[in-house]
């Protein structure tokens, strides 16, 4: 499978997901959890955006305030400011896919100016393929996420 192909796959996945919560939901805190659905779909959006679009001039595509709100370090208890709504990070997501898939072959070829935390990653392909496999293992902790909270 190629690295587009599977980051297409999970993020797709992630954006069909999406359509099954509301605001409620997204926004429900729980002892069980440190941060809430919202903050973890704002999380892979902030993550892939600076790791994909480092030093890139396709950067700065989304509000600067999604890293007050959606940084690893940051817990929606800390939250100064209003959260995007799931709407706004869903259109925010898909304006990214596209924005990744129109980088060309080379691009994904191409080494990385930076060591990533993560794994062996050498190319910019490497680095989706560890972005599409973080995201997919968001994407099982959000729906487990969702039953442990839809049972509470």
């Amino acid at each position: 499978m190629s690295v587009l192909k599977q980051f297409n796959f999970t993020r797709t996945s992630l954006l069909t997901m999406m359509q099954e919560l509301n605001e409620k939901v997204a926004d429900q805190e729980s002892k069980h959890f440190e941060n809430t659905i919202r903050w973890h779909i704002g999380n892979i959006l902030l993550f892939d955006e600076k790791l994909i679009f480092l030093s890139r001039e396709k950067s700065h595509k989304i509000p600067k305030e999604y890293a007050e709100l959606f940084s690893s370090d940051i817990k929606v208890k800390d939250w100064s400011i209003e959260p995007p709504s799931l709407e706004q990070l869903q259109e925010d997501l898909i304006n990214q896919q596209e924005r990744i898939n129109s980088f060309d072959e080379l691009f994904w070829k191409s080494n990385v100016k930076f060591k990533v935390p993560y794994g062996h990653v050498e190319t910019h392909g490497d680095l989706l393929t560890m972005l599409s496999y973080r995201e997919a293992e968001e994407i099982g902790k959000i729906k487990t996420m969702k039953q442990v909270l839809e049972s509470e």
